[in-house]
């Protein structure tokens, strides 16, 4: 593994952050794709950063967008990465309702940019898309593999249409490209307007007596719920195999709002009934009611299996919420 080079694109968020500290771990050169700002967005990542004038750096950042396909082409040239795992994306599922174009152009066309400059560049890479259960939408439960498509969101049809293009370059190119079709992953790194977090946070703030309501939409929808980082571990493993294919990563139990809610509250030993508030406007214009994965095949041919559930995943997540509160 030391003398591997990888590309991440969004490497600033959940996933990205503990996909560098794995392949970190195991040796690898990582390289990062970041978007300018003028605020400092690498939060996440920050403790993994060292100088690229320090002697043995391995961790480097590269300004880049994937709108802008140009960009893309530059940098793949220039790194010459063995893997690539493309997870950037404008991930916030009501957030593509309000947004849809600007999902499609990133979530969508950026797959398809991302793809073309690997093509182009006739580098040898193994590439990882970052599929989502919210492809499945309306599909009855347990989704595997074979389960048929039915999107209910702008962000999920464009998940579908990156899949196939991964699907497509593997087809037409012989690219290794796999589709990893995540279900829904939280950690204490989760970004704060994700419902999962907005809980745990809402609950230590609840418990230290510095908020008095936590406000949610739909708490009856059901999800499959793992630990973002045993999912990225999945990941890599699918970039090893002698084969490309696509695999279904979850936990195969399902739980709905309501009870990520009760298992958050009930740590810190509150009643969760006295605090929870509905708002209409947290509603999408169409709901997935219920997603729970079948990873069979994750298991049997990757070796990959979860440990952390919802339950636990709920404490830990409050754990690390009242921790950054105290400090």
């Amino acid at each position: 593994m030391a003398n591997r080079r990888a590309f991440i694109t969004g490497i600033t968020g959940q996933d990205g952050s503990y996909l560098a500290e794995l392949l970190l771990d195991k040796g690898y050169e990582v390289h990062g794709l970041i978007r300018r700002s003028s605020t400092f967005n690498t939060g996440r990542i920050d403790h993994l950063y060292v100088d690229p004038h320090e002697p043995g750096a391995r961790l480097f950042l590269h300004y880049g967008d994937l709108t802008d396909g140009s960009r893309l082409v530059t940098l793949i040239e220039r790194i010459a990465p063995d893997e690539v795992y493309h997870l950037a994306a404008q991930s916030h599922v009501r957030v593509s309702f309000d947004e849809p174009e600007f999902t499609g152009d990133t979530t969508g066309l950026g797959t398809t940019r991302l793809l073309e400059a690997i093509r182009l560049c006739q580098v040898p890479v193994r590439f990882y898309q970052a599929s989502s259960s919210e492809m499945f939408g309306a599909s009855p439960p347990p989704q595997d593999e074979d389960t048929p498509f039915y999107p209910r969101s702008p962000y999920g049809a464009a998940k579908v249409y990156s899949y196939w293009m991964a699907r497509n370059y593997r087809e037409a190119y012989g690219l290794f490209a796999v589709n990893g079709i995540l279900f829904n992953h939280e950690s204490p790194r989760r970004g704060p307007t994700f419902v999962t977090r907005k809980i745990t946070r809402a609950v230590a703030r609840i418990a230290a007596g510095q908020q008095d309501e936590l406000w949610l939409g739909n708490i009856d929808a059901r999800r499959d719920w793992g630990y973002a980082k045993e999912y990225v571990d999945a990941m890599w493993r699918m970039l090893q195999v002698d084969e490309a294919a696509d695999y279904v990563i979850a936990t195969g139990t399902s739980h709905s709002v309501r009870d990520f809610v009760q298992f958050a509250f009930e740590h810190v030993g509150l009643d969760y009934e006295k605090y929870l508030r509905f708002d209409e406007r947290y509603l999408r214009p169409t709901e997935v009611d219920n997603l729970i994965g079948d990873a069979s095949r994750a298991e049997a041919v990757l070796g990959w299996k979860p440990h952390v559930l919802a339950p636990e995943l709920a404490r830990l997540m409050v754990d690390s919420d009242v921790a950054e509160l105290q400090r």
